[in-house]
């Protein structure tokens, strides 16, 4: 019986004969079954279209270049739909694989994967609090004293602008704008990004800025915005415990985490329209595709709403 060989060239061009090259390397030398050659072939078949839309040379893309194609694979479009985290995760192996033999035959001198990261594969999806439990948990801190006014604009302040815990406590007083209602955050790598604030969140902040904030500090001249009982800045595992309090009084103890709030921001801003582009901006995500796991989260919640507010959507209703 005749086969037709699995490494035939793709069509005339140089990154077809790349490809090729590297397909004979994982057939010959490595041993790869046929079904793994495909899928090999099949993928950087995907990612040359790609290159060919995009005006890019295979040789001289960059981190940016892409994360822009694991980007354009989880968030689909043209016709697609958005690729599983599973699948986006291959994908990326393959192009890390390619790229490192590459390096080997010392055609490139510089790996432009070695910083590139797929969806996070093989974890449970963050737990997300519902519109109503947010409201319960933002209600608890209670009274005008400086520690609950701090609370409460903590708590606003983390929910309505996604902020890691790092980020909140390191937050300096010039990082906020009050009147423009925006906020510059700093995460990973000391990368920057802009924050709009929402108006309850603002509202919160002014009071803890106005009557909070001064009592705490006192002649103190603390730079971090969210500060302590002794007016000095306030330490992750005090941030922890605040939060925790008032999840234990909301009763939703069991359901926080310390990225809850954050997870929460994320999941609620895509049920309500967002973009993933400009999640992945307000988020601070290098990689989109590390934010297309909320895609997965507003799905679920898409899906508990459904199943209990349609009323023919729920088992044993009565068809009247």
């Amino acid at each position: 019986m005749t086969t037709t060989p699995l490494i035939e060239p793709l069509r005339t061009g140089a990154y077809e004969d790349l490809v090729l090259d590297f397909i004979a390397y994982l057939e010959l030398e490595r041993g790869l079954s046929r079904n793994t050659l495909e899928a090999y072939r099949s993928d950087l078949l995907q990612y040359g279209a790609y290159l060919q839309r995009a005006g890019k040379n295979a040789l001289e893309v960059d981190h940016s270049d892409l994360s822009a194609f694991v980007g354009a694979l989880a968030t689909g479009g043209d016709g697609r739909a958005p690729a599983a985290a599973t699948t986006v995760q291959r994908k990326v192996a393959c192009l890390r694989s390619f790229y490192r033999h590459l390096r080997r035959e010392e055609i490139l001198d510089r790996d432009p994967t070695a910083e590139l990261k797929g969806p996070p594969r093989g974890k449970r999806l963050p737990k997300v609090l519902s519109r109503d439990e947010v409201q319960h948990l933002l209600s608890q801190p209670s009274g005008t004293g400086p520690a609950a006014l701090r609370d409460r604009a903590l708590l606003e302040l983390m929910y309505a602008c996604g902020l890691r815990a790092s980020e909140a406590v390191d937050m300096r007083l010039d990082e906020i704008d009050v009147e423009d209602g925006v906020l510059r955050a700093n995460g990973k790598g000391n990368k920057e990004r802009l924050v709009p604030i929402g108006s309850k969140a603002l509202e919160a902040l002014r009071y803890y800025l106005m009557r909070g904030r001064p009592v705490l500090v006192g002649d103190g001249e603390e730079k971090r915005l969210f500060v302590n009982q002794r007016g000095q800045g306030l330490t992750r595992q005090g941030l922890y415990k605040i939060v925790q309090r008032h999840a234990r009084t909301a009763g939703l103890s069991e359901k926080m985490s310390p990225h809850t709030l954050r997870h929460t921001f994320a999941t609620h801003l895509l049920a309500g329209g967002c973009d993933l582009r400009s999640l992945q901006e307000m988020l601070g995500h290098a990689d989109i595709a590390t934010t297309q796991i909320y895609t997965h989260l507003s799905a679920d919640r898409l899906r508990d709403v459904y199943f209990d507010a349609h009323p023919r959507a729920q088992l044993g209703s009565d068809d009247g």
